[in-house]
């Protein structure tokens, strides 16, 4: 399976211009660390042609928040909440339409 996790550093508020540039740093660094390291036991899930794709940013209380962001097993999602609340991640609650799970 392919891990790939995504730093949005557009957010729904707008911090300090010299905050901002800390913050999104630290968002790619953490998605960096996520894809690389915690989420390296996906490597070997499924087929080699799977995917995982995973949205992190910040809400308004500079929480960093997560989304998985396409279909994939109740198992691997599942591993993903555990994995990224271990780090004190939130689950991303949103009602935007770009979001693509299959046939719910």
């Amino acid at each position: 399976m392919t891990v790939t996790v995504l730093a949005i550093t557009e957010t729904d508020f707008v911090p300090d211009i010299s905050l901002s540039k800390i913050m999104n740093e630290r968002l790619k660094q953490a998605a960096a660390e996520l894809q690389d390291i915690h989420l390296q036991a996906m490597l070997s899930v499924g087929q080699p042609k799977d995917d995982l794709v995973i949205y992190i940013s910040y809400n308004p209380k500079y929480t960093i928040r997560f989304r998985v962001v396409n279909d994939v097993p109740e198992e691997v999602e599942n591993f993903v909440a555990y994995t990224c609340g271990n780090l004190g991640y939130i689950k991303w609650k949103t009602n935007v339409v770009n979001i693509f799970k299959g046939n719910e």
